[in-house]
């Protein structure tokens, strides 16, 4: 082993007896998610408002882990990041990562957002731009350990929901349905050092009894808990993955990279993936073209689509007589 190998292991070590930082560089905030069963379902009403795509049903890749998502009139924007190349962001412990792309759009340029779907607290995706920018009555639904921080920060309309706990999103006659799924930031020890991750199960229907389910992995590898989502939520449609083999120090893996991307696949079941969050920053070290050779070797390219940034998954909806899987 060599002596840069021994120092790094060593910092780890060291990094296991610090207090994990917030966003903002604060100490860490008690959620302040009521103590209720995980099965309790909250409710928010969207405010109605006309909209020329109310007929689209798309997913549009801006860019890292940010995607617009438009059903039945309702658009949500997940894990918003628009710094641009060169630009740094703060990982915590005085660790920082370069973004090597530009977004496919500005933020200024972003259509109206309904809601806000953030998995965890990290500046690669939700960075200091859309901090200092975003408005504060935004609708913002992430998990219980981050809603303390973005309250911190001033957002007015943040729900926090621990695993399995459920937001029904209601706009006019649509209904979209926000599960929070088990993520876990790296290897256990690790992720004790990383902010919360929660990954996020959308179903979604409309006045029309039209339905369609997405997975968004959120930042997470796969461990024994992600088993239990296929049995709790099977016949998903599509599914988002995050991969990128995100490399903290260059040593320690904290994001799915290739292999485990493929073996997500497997284990989720989808009937169609778009993989992202895989070229942006620096510390992501397991390029997309690592996942399009897994995925040809594991007999599953007709499975997945890749978007470039800027161009959109339009997909099919089914029309069903009632909501599919558990809620």
């Amino acid at each position: 082993m060599s002596l840069a190998h021994r120092c790094i292991i060593v910092l780890l070590l060291l990094l296991t007896g610090c207090a994990r930082p917030a966003l903002s560089q604060s100490p860490p905030v008690t959620p302040t998610t009521p103590a209720t069963p995980a099965t309790d379902t909250l409710r928010l009403a969207l405010p109605a408002s006309a909209s020329a795509a109310e007929e689209r049903a798309s997913i549009e890749f801006i860019g890292t882990a940010t995607v617009l998502i438009r059903f039945g009139g309702i658009t949500i924007l997940t894990d918003p990041n628009f710094l641009h190349k060169g630009d740094k962001v703060h990982l915590g412990y005085g660790l920082t990562s370069t973004r090597l792309t530009d977004p496919a759009i500005d933020f200024d340029k972003l259509p109206p957002v309904d809601l806000v779907l953030l998995s965890h607290m990290h500046e690669d995706h939700f960075d200091r731009l859309v901090q200092q920018k975003l408005a504060r009555t935004v609708p913002i639904v992430t998990n219980a350990r981050a809603a303390g921080p973005l309250r911190e920060l001033g957002f007015t309309q943040v729900t926090g929901l621990r695993t399995w706990q459920r937001i029904d999103l209601v706009k006019g006659g649509t209904t979209m349905s926000a599960t929070s799924m088990p993520g876990r930031h790296g290897p256990a020890g690790v992720a004790a050092l990383l902010p919360s991750v929660m990954g996020t199960m959308l179903d979604m229907r409309d006045g029309r009894g039209r339905s369609y389910r997405i997975y968004i992995s959120g930042d997470t590898m796969v461990t024994d808990d992600i088993a239990e989502i296929p049995r709790r939520f099977p016949d998903i449609d599509l599914a988002v993955l995050h991969l990128g083999g995100t490399r903290l120090l260059g040593l320690v893996t904290v994001t799915m990279d290739a292999k485990q991307g493929v073996r997500m696949l497997k284990l989720i079941a989808p009937r169609h993936a778009i993989p992202i969050h895989y070229d942006d920053y620096d510390v992501f070290k397991s390029p997309l073209s690592d996942f399009q050779r897994a995925v040809a070797e594991a007999g599953l390219t007709d499975k997945v689509s890749y978007l470039a940034r800027g161009e959109s998954y339009d997909f099919v909806v089914r029309t069903t007589t009632s909501p599919q899987g558990e809620h």
